[in-house]
């Protein structure tokens, strides 16, 4: 940026002296007072004299509010840098922003969610692109729905705020897989995500050779919102590999243009910006920290790594709360201290963007995971991604952390705050009686394996073209004694085990046997069985999300390494993929759901009644919820296990209230219809023993036990 900065300040600067004194010389000659006239061009030339002196480093100007007033015209839609702050349109800028993601919040919504960020007195929103959202599998762009970043884009517009976009294509965001596409990991050989692997490299070209020709039209110098654009991620706490971020910054150029500010975030530490960052002025340096630090000592080494006169104090992840694990307590931070950090910052003319200001819901399969000292110590997310934000999942905001921190905000804004919008209105609809249809075993062909892949070894689900939800693999083995000792080395994330003796009766359900999980791998006694001929195992594999972030991220999911009985590998295997449509994907082509609850037919009802199972088998219950006024409200499934819950065929995500916190899940107004609105449950363990579910009016995130729990406060 310093070159175009040279050409539109100091370049532009001497032109103004010249167009004086030609203005000067023009007037001497219509008029004819000669002597006059030189001194007035004389006065003008001597009060811009010291653009024609020895010319000071950008970082040391004085004069560029100055030059911004006569140059007003050519600032017209400009955002650049200089003197060490923001400058839009030719004056200094202080961006107090925030994230709020388009893919977290359903469209009908967005307006709404926006709104409420203005009034807490942002100017900014930034947001990530995930490229498995608009890329789910390969070559098929979903840019409608939900994943309709254009009409987000617009109405950022719409309502003055601008955007930092975050295009990755790499963004961690407790977003499955970091934002990659799932079929990426099919690629063989294995593409090195996250590197100048050249193989990688293309793909990435041609991702954003869709993505960025298509956002252009969007950049501030256009006449749109976006006024700086993020490359990678907080590069810097997982590699170093310099060229990497050279060829992104070369192919964001190449359709951006060399007047867009490029920008990257990394940790506030020396190590992580050594690693993250791109020597010299063609990309801004970001960091971000915790919020209990101290900002300015981080702003001090944030300088140190941007060019002269280049670097505004920016935190561009302030965090207003923190991202929470099933089995821990839910996150929470103190408003009061939240705020008083946020004032150490903009009480300087810091800049910092709200991390999150609305975190939304990780709706169907595409909450993230983390892990800890390896990948077997398996975090996944929870399905709310409230955030201890100060807009609540919901988009309540009579919350004491939205009013401390838009008193803080309000000092620092040139015009009043809007007003504060009300609460979105809740309604609770009580109880939805359900009735089993089906279990898993009764919709699925375990019987002939119609369209199975078989294999001597397990395979993963990308190798399947099962991207999300669940995989079922089955093998035939030799009935013992002592019945076989299972054990599963390598299995992503929770498995559950069934046996049957397929040809004594096809009628029953196979028999629950154990669970194996990646964090907790034991092995499993299979019992004894009287089959007349071979037991059949069945190993239902769930994937509960992709690592999101860390060295872990190459994340497969289903059965990653042989089966063992006995110490010997169990081969010949059939593998079924049990699709459900995940968030971007067409809810009318899942023959899963609609076998599922199959017009609810009452003869499937008496049939699987009578057959009375006590062991746990996944099992889909289905029911009507009577809405009389469409409002938000959320689903209690206290009494109830683990599965997945769909309203109208829209996929709310994954509910765990025996492991919780999480208890209820989020259901906005818009999935909902006047009259009866279909609910459809896959429960994987046992239901509440009178089948129903809740619906009631508020969140809860005190289900579970919570013994061994990790608390993130400030």
């Amino acid at each position: 940026m310093t070159t175009t900065l040279k050409k539109n300040g100091i370049s532009s600067f001497r032109a103004v002296g010249l167009r004086f004194r030609a203005a000067a010389m023009a007037k001497k000659r219509r008029v004819g007072t000669t002597i006059f006239m030189l001194l007035l061009a004389l006065l003008a030339f001597g009060a811009f004299a010291p653009a024609f002196a020895p010319l000071p480093s950008l970082s040391s100007f004085s004069s560029r509010s100055d030059i911004a007033r006569l140059n007003s015209m050519g600032d017209k839609n400009k955002f650049e840098i200089a003197d060490d702050m923001f400058w839009k349109d030719g004056k200094p800028f202080q961006i107090i922003g925030g994230d709020l993601h388009y893919f977290r919040v359903l469209p009908e919504y967005w307006e709404d969610r926006l709104l409420r960020a203005k009034a807490l007195g942002l100017n900014t929103i930034q947001t990530y692109v995930p490229w498995n959202l608009h890329e789910p599998r390969e070559g098929q762009l979903v840019f409608k729905g939900i994943a309709d970043i254009f009409s987000f884009l617009n109405l950022c517009q719409k309502l003055d705020l601008l955007v930092m976009l975050r295009v990755g294509p790499y963004i961690c965001a407790e977003w499955d897989f970091g934002g990659f596409p799932a079929w990426l990991l099919a690629i063989e050989p294995a593409v090195r995500l996250r590197s100048s692997d050249p193989a990688f490299i293309n793909l990435v070209e041609r991702w954003w050779g869709i993505l960025l020709p298509k956002i252009v039209s969007y950049a501030y110098k256009n006449g749109g919102p976006i006024i700086m654009v993020q490359i990678e991620n907080e590069f810097g706490s997982y590699g170093d590999d310099k060229a990497y971020l050279h060829h992104l910054v070369r192919i964001a150029r190449g359709h951006l243009g060399d007047d867009v500010i490029l920008y990257t975030t990394d940790g506030g530490s020396r190590e992580n910006l050594n690693k993250g960052t791109i020597p010299g002025d063609a990309v801004f340096s970001a960091v971000d920290f915790s919020t209990g630090d101290d900002p300015w000592p981080n702003f001090k080494l944030q300088k140190e790594f941007n060019a002269p006169g280049k670097s505004p104090p920016l935190s561009t992840e302030f965090y207003t709360g923190w991202l929470t694990h099933w089995g821990e307590h839910i996150a929470n931070t103190d408003a009061t201290v939240t705020a008083s950090y946020l004032e150490r910052i903009l009480s300087k003319n810091g800049s910092a963007v709200l991390y999150m200001a609305h975190g939304g819901t990780n709706f169907g399969f595409y909450s993230g995971a983390n892990t800890g000292a390896d990948e077997t110590d398996y975090k996944p997310d929870l399905t709310s991604y409230d955030y201890d934000a100060p807009i609540k999942e919901s988009g309540d905001i009579d919350n004491p952390k939205y009013q401390a921190l838009r008193r803080v905000i309000a000092k620092y804004t040139a015009v009043p705050l809007p007003s504060v919008p009300s609460n979105t209105e809740k309604k609770a609809y009580g109880l939805i009686k359900l009735q089993k249809t089906k279990s898993l075993f009764n919709i699925v062909d375990t019987t002939y394996f119609d369209g199975v892949t078989e294999s001597e070894n397990p395979l993963a689900m990308e190798s399947l073209d099962q991207m999300f939800g669940f995989m079922l693999y089955v093998s035939d083995y030799k009935a013992k004694a002592n019945g076989g000792l299972l054990f599963i080395p390598k299995v992503h994330d929770r498995a559950q085990v069934f046996i049957s003796c397929p040809s004594d009766n096809y009628d029953e359900n196979p028999k629950y046997v154990g669970t194996v999980a990646r964090w907790s791998n034991t092995s499993i006694r299979l019992p004894h069985t009287q089959c007349t001929s071979d037991n059949r195992i069945y190993i239902l594999v769930e994937n509960m999300g992709r690592i999101n972030y860390g060295k872990y991220i190459f994340d497969k999911k289903g059965i990653l390494s042989p089966v063992y009985l006995d110490g010997k590998p169990l081969q010949k295997w059939k593998m079924l993929p049990i699709p459900f449509h995940n968030l971007n994907e067409d809810q009318n082509n899942n023959s899963v759901i609609s076998d599922a609850y199959a017009d609810l037919r009452e003869s499937v009802q008496i049939k699987l009644e009578n057959k009375r199972n006590y062991h746990p088998v996944p099992a889909f219950y289905t029911g009507h919820l009577t809405v009389d006024e469409v409002k938000d409200t959320f689903l209690s499934f206290r009494g109830w296990s683990k599965g997945v819950a769909i309203i109208n065929g829209f996929n709310l995500g994954r509910f765990w209230p025996s492991f919780g916190p999480q208890c209820n899940l989020y259901v906005p107004a818009p999935i909902l219809q006047v009259g009866k609105n279909l609910v459809v449950i896959l429960e994987l363990e046992a239901p509440n023993a009178e089948l129903f579910v809740t619906s009631v009016d508020h969140p809860d995130f005190t289900c579970g036990s919570s013994a061994n729990s990790r608390v993130h406060q400030i």
